[in-house]
């Protein structure tokens, strides 16, 4: 295993990705926070400007001064997108620097596996964008929090731009799902029957085994049955391959709809027109360029004190969404510092208090140089995904443009299976629900 100490301090900072900084524990009054990253294996074009992105925000609230004097000291942890892994890293990080403030697993495997764990720890798991779909019932999950977005409002907010481009009916269709034959690329699985059976059109499922680099045998089904769209669910190596396939068997990128997670610069700049019309869904504001980056970029990389290799990476979809996840639970640590004091270091149960009382407003959002990039959010005891809003972008064969409005999940499909798998999860692991009070 490959781990990565970047503690820091007051004054020093990492210089590029590849440096290890010789740098003391963590003190007393940092607040530690873990990195799970997966700089290798094959989802690694992905977790880079991932990781990347997550440490440079991290950079940049020190460069401040911290969260109200209180500088962040962290670490990564490599997991190479592999469970076992992922949970050796959970254990070894967990107590460090006087208790970590909460894990972003960056892995839906491994989100599974410490799930179980974190109420036992006292250990917030913050999945953006990912991780287990019913999470977003906090009564049941008070220690998970899939903020702003899961796979199921992912999934529906795709077919609703669908249904727009069919003028309301897809009666009759045919759709594929191309995924990724492991438990992140089951997720989006339970909505699409549900939306299949409402609106009437066929859902083939296709697994694609890890890693993805060998799809002819997908690829050819495809063209034998000719679906009207095709939805992938992949990460890392297999995206592009898929992107590459579609091309060669002549199936139309326009027709095509990726999660977030397949949908980032990488995935389709090498391809260039080849991909022209690929479309994919984003939590955030894919293309737009904000105050914040313009910040990392003078108070970090003009320093010469960035993670990525070139600042050309700010900007990039990958890295920008790195930023979010760290924005999201740097502003927790803000928000529980409001109650149990400023300037303090909060223990991981009051990070927890504060990623359930989030209130990011459009004005704290301006503020924090994230108001072109993501909605307000605001989250609850029992709602701990927030406010979900979502968009199609579509690769132009040189950029990502965004080419719909912002999309909310339909409830009516969504916070039912919410409640069937939330409530299945308590009755397996005899999880007594709480109770929230308004």
């Amino acid at each position: 295993m490959m781990f990565k100490k970047v503690a820091i301090a007051a004054a020093t900072v990492a210089a590029g990705i590849g440096a290890l900084v010789a740098a003391p524990a963590a003190q007393a009054q940092d607040q530690f926070v873990p990195l799970l990253v997966y700089r290798t294996g094959q989802f690694a074009p992905l977790g880079i400007p991932w990781a990347d992105g997550k440490q440079d925000y991290i950079k940049l609230v020190n460069a401040k001064g911290g969260i109200n004097g209180v500088k962040i000291a962290y670490e990564e942890c490599e997991t190479a997108y592999d469970t076992a892994k992922g949970v050796e890293c959970y254990e070894r990080l967990k107590g460090k620097g006087g208790g970590a403030a909460g894990f972003d697993p960056q892995s839906t495997g491994i989100t599974f596996a410490v799930t179980d764990k974190a109420p036992g720890d006292k250990m917030p798991i913050i999945t953006t964008g990912y991780g287990l779909s019913q999470s977003a019932d906090g009564k049941v999950f008070e220690w998970n929090f899939p903020l702003l977005g899961n796979y199921w409002t992912a999934a529906d907010s795709i077919i609703q731009d669908i249904l727009k481009k069919e003028k309301g009916s897809l009666k009759g269709k045919k759709i594929a799902l191309v995924y990724h034959d492991s438990p992140y690329g089951k997720e989006p699985i339970p909505l699409l029957q549900k939306r299949a059976a409402k609106e009437g059109f066929d859902l083939t499922l296709l697994p694609v085994t890890a890693p993805g680099v060998e799809q002819k045998s997908t690829w050819l089904q495809i063209r034998q049955q000719r679906p009207d769209y095709v939805l992938l669910w992949s990460a890392g190596v297999m995206t592009p391959t898929a992107v590459r396939e579609a091309q060669a068997t002549g199936y139309p990128r326009e027709k095509m709809y990726a999660i977030w997670w397949a949908g980032s610069d990488h995935d389709v700049k090498d391809i260039g027109a080849g991909a022209k019309g690929y479309n994919t869904v984003t939590i955030h504001n894919t293309a737009e360029h904000d105050k914040v980056h313009d910040e990392v970029k003078s108070m970090v990389y003009d320093k010469g004190q960035g993670t990525a290799t070139d600042a050309k990476e700010l900007g990039a979809m990958a890295h920008t969404r790195g930023m979010v996840i760290s924005m999201l639970q740097v502003e927790a640590i803000r928000t529980a510092q409001e109650k149990y004091g400023k300037g303090k270091v909060m223990t991981s149960e009051q990070v927890r208090w504060g990623l359930e009382n989030l209130n990011l407003t459009q004005e704290r959002l301006n503020e924090l140089g994230f108001g072109k990039i993501i909605r307000p959010v605001k989250t609850s005891c029992d709602n701990h995904l927030g406010t979900d809003w979502s968009r199609i972008a579509q690769w132009d064969g040189a950029k990502w443009k965004v080419v719909s409005d912002w999309y909310q999940a339909d409830k009516s499909m969504v916070e039912p299976l919410v409640k069937e798998y939330a409530d299945k999860y308590a009755k397996e692991k005899n999880v007594k629900a709480r109770t929230c009070t308004p």
